[in-house]
């Protein structure tokens, strides 16, 4: 892995491994690209809709699901930590934290409503426990308490609703513009 990401590697990134499913019946870039749309229709500030756009970005980075191994229900990729430590230096923590929080954010839905377990995507409920299954009472009250805490759960919202089959939700270069301005490496 590379030290330091341009937009131009990440909008590569999703070119060459975005068509991967991962789980899912879409593609990573057709995931991204619906979350993006829906930050976007919700009026999220520009930061957020880019977190929405590359909150996975570490799935593709640590692309663990393509080895023989891999097990959603028991491997965890730790993505959202790798994505935002690849985030932060070129857009800094407001779209980093988001991306590092999104499945915290999920944690912290399903333990306290758990009516939103059952509105996962049967790969998030696989997933949820090899990312750590629920919170303690005490984790879940410090979460409440952090600085990222809405924006996350903004994020995750969003991340659950973007796995609609067919959804024409435009090309990943329609983010360039928008990419290139906020990055801190022009």
């Amino acid at each position: 892995m590379k030290n330091n990401y341009t937009t131009e590697d990440l909008l590569s990134l999703y070119e060459e491994k975005g068509d991967g499913h991962y789980g899912e019946r879409i593609s990573q870039t057709e995931h991204a690209l619906q979350c993006a749309d829906l930050a976007k229709k919700d009026g999220a500030p520009e930061p957020l809709i880019i977190a929405a756009l590359l909150h996975d970005v570490g799935h593709l980075l640590a692309d663990l699901q393509n080895e023989e191994r891999f097990d959603v229900e028991l491997d965890d990729d730790g993505h959202e930590g790798l994505g935002a430590r690849v985030l932060a230096p070129l857009f800094g923590q407001e779209v980093a934290r988001p991306v590092a929080l999104h499945v915290m954010a999920k944690r912290w839905r399903c333990t306290t409503d758990p009516d939103y377990y059952e509105s996962l995507s049967a790969t998030s409920r696989a997933t949820l426990q090899a990312q750590g299954g629920l919170l303690s009472p005490d984790v879940a009250k410090r979460f409440e308490a952090h600085p990222g805490f809405e924006s996350a759960l903004a994020l995750r919202s969003w991340d659950e609703k973007a796995k609609v089959e067919g959804l024409d939700s435009g090309k990943i270069r329609d983010y360039e513009e928008l990419l290139t301005r906020l990055s801190f490496a022009r």
